[in-house]
């Protein structure tokens, strides 16, 4: 089986250099893989004393940074190397402040593996949440590399609870130890013979709550507000706007809206700010605009900011839940205390699961329901403070995980 693994990664490497001819996004995955090796040797010395992380993306580069800033400030001699497999999170954040190195992660094939860790030699290594790449854990483990997985989850329907994941499961005794999210996920990898497992909680609780001990301040947010109620709309798609913009155009004056959708492409954004009929502005107009106080819709045309953004918002709506899928990061508003109204498809996400259940976050499936929960939020005021503060409760009591990971971590 690991035969067939090996070959079917030779195939799509091959595969993804004729896709990119035709696809952006695979054009960076595939170019952005190149060099990867020269960096490597450029900026680790054979001396170094290195660190190693891996990602699959922004989403688990984030759940991992409050681990990677502890470790930074535990082994202030060791060089830092941060991987992605995905553009998405490459692109993001390869210009971040807390790695040495950032890099694409080589294809897993057996010489890659090889020589990605003869040249970056990590004292230790961790996997965020998920990626199993099995040459690279077999290649840690020969090399009797301390390697720890962060934030796991396994369920049901993952390879190495098949019949047919032996190969998989096998790969599993690289890991040094298990910190997982839950009981749940330490009991299903219990039952395959691991028995070095730690329930850790999830490090994104970590990560979203320092950051109200940062400065969260949008000077242009700040005057576009004017201390009006404001709605803030984060990484919608075309499916929660088309609801959204029903509502922004019967709304009252005296509510503003932020938005900043998922895709920020030109003709989406001009195809959102054409269905709202209130005074709108963009963010990539901002400069050429001398009272941005007169505006009632804000659409944020570029990234980065959504975070600081969330801390204006008396209600939060965030985008995803009528695709598949679902959701997307609900836990940034929630660290600010405000109330979140989501679309139907959630049950991927036991954060979103889990703010339903105790009421700091609502769920919608049409225009009426959408409607009928802002204007509640924006009149009842005492309806808000309480999903206010079911939010804000939420994150500081399931904050601590890096902790308990940084006491088993030497």
């Amino acid at each position: 089986m690991l035969f067939l693994y090996n070959l079917v990664v030779s195939i799509a490497g091959v595969f993804l250099k004729i896709v990119a001819f035709f696809s952006p996004k695979i054009k960076l995955f595939v170019e952005g893989r190149k060099n990867v090796f020269t960096v490597l040797e450029e900026k680790i010395a054979p001396t170094d004393k290195t660190i190693w992380f891996h990602s699959a993306s922004l989403g688990e580069y984030e759940q991992g940074l409050p681990v990677i800033e502890k470790i930074k400030e535990k082994y202030p001699s060791h060089k830092i190397i941060v991987t992605f497999f995905s553009p998405s999170g490459y692109e993001v954040r390869k210009n971040n402040t807390v790695a040495d190195v950032t890099i694409y992660l080589p294809l897993d094939t057996k010489s890659n593996a090889k020589k990605f860790l003869k040249l970056a030699h990590p004292e230790l290594a961790f996997f965020i949440k998920y990626e199993f790449w099995l040459n690279y854990l077999k290649e840690l483990e020969n090399n009797k590399i301390p390697t720890y997985l962060i934030s796991g989850i396994f369920r049901d329907n993952q390879m190495f609870f098949k019949w047919y994941g032996g190969f998989y499961r096998k790969a599993l005794s690289a890991f040094t130890y298990f910190f997982v999210q839950n009981q749940k996920s330490k009991e299903k990898i219990e039952t395959i013979g691991f028995k070095n497992v730690i329930v850790s909680g999830d490090t994104r609780f970590d990560r979203v709550a320092a950051i109200l001990e940062r400065d969260n301040t949008v000077d242009f947010i700040e005057k576009f507000k004017n201390n009006a109620p404001t709605i803030v709309i984060g990484s919608s798609w075309p499916k929660d706007e088309a609801l959204l913009a029903e509502y922004i155009n019967q709304a009252p004056s005296t509510v503003k809206f932020i938005i900043a959708p998922h895709n920020i492409k030109q003709d989406q954004i001009s195809s959102l700010k054409s269905q709202i009929t209130k005074a709108t502005v963009l963010f990539s107009e901002k400069d050429n605009i001398t009272d941005l106080s007169k505006f009632n819709v804000f659409i944020i045309d570029t990234v980065g900011l959504l975070t600081k953004i969330y801390s204006y918002g008396t209600i939060a709506y965030v985008g995803g839940g009528f695709g598949n899928p679902g959701i997307h990061n609900i836990l940034e508003p929630a660290t600010f205390g405000i109330p979140i109204v989501i679309g139907p498809n959630y049950s991927n996400f036991a954060e979103a699961v889990e703010l339903v259940k105790i009421g700091g976050c609502i769920v919608i499936s049409n225009e009426a329901e959408l409607k009928q929960s802002f204007d509640r939020l924006l009149l009842d005021e005492d309806y808000l403070k309480e999903k206010s503060q079911i939010c804000k409760s939420y994150i500081q009591e399931n904050k601590g995980a890096t902790k308990s990971i940084m006491k088993i971590v030497s």
